[in-house]
């Protein structure tokens, strides 16, 4: 059976386990949105995700979670509470992944999972330095942290 249609017949049990991690987590954004938005974004997320496994392209991901990344932080979240809900989805799929692919279609199955869900990852991040980086934010002055250093 090929990865797209495995995971999409494990959607609802996917998403279920994906939406308990989330629950878990008790990050304060998702937790005011309630659960039916919540459940709603995992969805969309976990479509796109398969969507590009299946097609082979990210470009419909990408433009997805750089519209999240984007609303996300103008709404305040921090990045590590969008963080949550893609590591949620992640380890509910690698768990179908693991449990129903044979052994010799594993690595390969792997290797599609976890190089559409990094690239996700990854433009999350960079689309959050990147609208952080077009506002100012105090630093801090940590120097007196290393002493013991010739200047």
């Amino acid at each position: 059976m090929e990865l797209d249609a495995l995971l999409s017949e494990a959607q609802d049990a996917v998403l279920d386990e994906a939406y308990t991690a989330v629950q878990r987590s008790h990050v304060a954004h998702y937790e005011l949105a309630g659960e039916a938005l919540t459940r709603q974004r995992l969805a969309e997320l976990f479509t796109l995700v398969v969507d590009a496994i299946r097609t082979r392209h990210l470009a419909a991901l990408s433009a997805h979670v750089e519209a999240v990344a984007e609303d996300r932080f103008e709404h305040g979240f921090d990045v590590s509470e969008v963080q949550v809900a893609f590591n949620s989805l992640e380890e509910a799929m690698w768990r179908r992944v693991v449990s129903e692919v044979p052994a010799d279609e594993l690595a390969e199955a792997i290797g599609l999972l976890s190089t559409v869900l990094g690239f996700g990852k990854d433009t999350l991040a960079r689309a959050y330095v990147s609208l952080a980086s077009r506002r100012h934010v105090p630093t801090l002055d940590l120097s007196e942290l290393f002493g013991g250093t010739s200047s």
